[in-house]
């Protein structure tokens, strides 16, 4: 080993000033914000009205599934970005990722504002509709991950967990804005607006967020974790120049990105982020997708009562992942999943009996605690706690991997498999009792995880 190479402590992160911090943490919240506005508005719309202008020709029930199946395909694509920019972030650094994922969603977001309807041109409508969906999600795969990483390597040890939750007000911001959109929409405009034209402008207005994002981040500073990640071998720390030789050998030297992310070798600490995700991520897809359109279609309230109680529930969200985050920093990250789990799987009957009760009260209560506590709530400690568990070498890829693969296997199929079975049932149970083996199996990651807090972001190693 060289003697440049020879430290007697881990290599620190570099400096960074408090005015680098709130650019990088206004850049994370504004792409996390401008990604969730962008999928919430995609799937409010695929439960309002894409099954009515996209899929005319089924009945109601046929056209919601096939709505929901449009909006699951998109994680699908998150999946491939996540393994692709993932591991671009990962060798090349943080921000050049995230300004070209910035900019695919912005685009084929705004593109869909413009799309024919099947009336139009019949079969190649929804066709379009699906080549959208897959370009959004294949850039939305590696924001939030490249978010959630750059805020936790910007921010100070003893308040990691509050500066990280900053990417959960992202998503809270960018689902609240969603909300609020089709929130004035629905109360404005007649049936007949709605589905002729009303429906593009939420999409179209997407366009004036990419523009702001885009600059925000071109003056943005790489992660300072990035810049001197370093591998600590019995209290011998590794020069920048061996950390990328070992990086280069642990990646086998593969030309293709996709093929390197995918044969990557997944240890412990993965497995428990995908379960940890699986809670947030089912819970999300349940309460904020499908219960919209379910509450439209079965329940005798408002049409816009679902879509306002989604945004009473975001703005009880920015006191909620905040104090969460905090929560976190003071008594660890795993006492509170656990409670936030437990308390979960408590409410998910009360809230769901609130809900169907088919009074206006009963489902904003309802979709209010539902969210605020199995997802947000989850949200917040997920951001700081995946970033924890994995290594500087491959934290960027293992994370977008594991937050990726939870979505499908939660969020995007969760829908549509709520949809099929209380079609079968004739009644909501089924979604209170995934709502539970979803928290369950968060649950039991959390206990089997390590405390995360405090940990050097700086190692190449994973925590387990």
């Amino acid at each position: 080993m060289k003697d440049s190479a020879i430290s007697a402590e881990p290599t620190r992160p570099a400096e960074r000033s408090t005015r680098d911090l709130a650019r990088a943490a206004m850049s994370g919240w504004l792409g996390t914000a401008m990604e969730f506005m962008d999928f919430q508005l995609y799937s409010l719309a695929a439960a309002i009205v894409f099954n009515k202008i996209f899929f005319p020709d089924v009945s109601p029930a046929i056209g919601l599934i096939a709505a929901m199946a449009t909006y699951g395909v998109g994680y699908v694509a998150r999946l491939a970005g996540a393994v692709y920019f993932g591991r671009m972030g990962d060798r090349i650094g943080r921000k050049k990722v995230l300004y070209l994922t910035v900019l695919l969603m912005g685009a084929s977001t705004t593109l869909i504002g413009i799309l024919p309807t099947y009336a139009m041109i019949g079969i190649a409508a929804p066709i379009l509709l699906v080549v959208l969906r897959l370009v959004q999600g294949f850039g939305a795969g590696a924001e939030i991950a490249g978010a959630t990483v750059l805020l936790a390597e910007y921010a100070p040890v003893r308040r990691r967990g509050l500066i990280s939750s900053l990417v959960s007000l992202g998503t809270n911001s960018g689902t609240l804005a969603a909300s609020g959109l089709w929130a004035v929409l629905l109360a404005v405009l007649s049936e007949e607006q709605l589905l002729s034209w009303g429906w593009r402008l939420p999409f179209l207005l997407s366009f004036v967020l990419m523009i702001f994002a885009v600059w925000m981040r071109r003056g943005l500073k790489e992660s300072p974790v990035f810049e001197k990640r370093a591998d600590v071998v019995d209290g011998v720390a590794l020069a920048r120049d061996e950390v990328e030789s070992a990086i280069a050998t642990a990646d086998e030297k593969q030309s293709n990105v996709l093929a390197a992310g995918v044969r990557q070798r997944k240890g412990k600490a993965f497995f428990l982020a995908l379960g940890l995700r699986f809670g947030q991520a089912g819970n999300s897809g349940l309460i904020q997708t499908f219960l919209v359109g379910y509450i439209a279609a079965n329940l005798a309230v408002g049409r816009s009562v679902p879509t306002d109680a989604i945004v009473y529930g975001s703005l009880v969200g920015f006191a909620t992942v905040p104090v969460v985050g905090l929560l976190g920093d003071r008594f660890g990250r795993r006492p509170v999943y656990l409670a936030l789990t437990l308390l979960t799987i408590a409410v998910a009957f009360p809230v769901m009996l609130l809900i169907t009760s088919g009074s206006t009260p009963g489902v904003m209560i309802g979709m209010v605690v539902g969210l605020n506590v199995g997802v947000l709530g989850l949200f917040s400690l997920e951001s700081v706690t995946m970033a924890e568990l994995f290594g500087a070498r491959t934290r960027f890829t293992q994370l977008a991997l594991a937050k990726e693969i939870g979505g499908i296997l939660a969020t995007a199929i969760g829908p549509v498999l709520a949809a099929t079975l209380t079609a079968v049932t004739g009644s909501w149970w089924p979604i209170a009792v995934m709502l539970i083996v979803y928290s369950l199996i968060t649950l039991v990651s959390a206990f089997l995880a390590p405390e995360t807090r405090g940990r050097d972001l700086v190692r190449l190693e994973d925590a387990v």
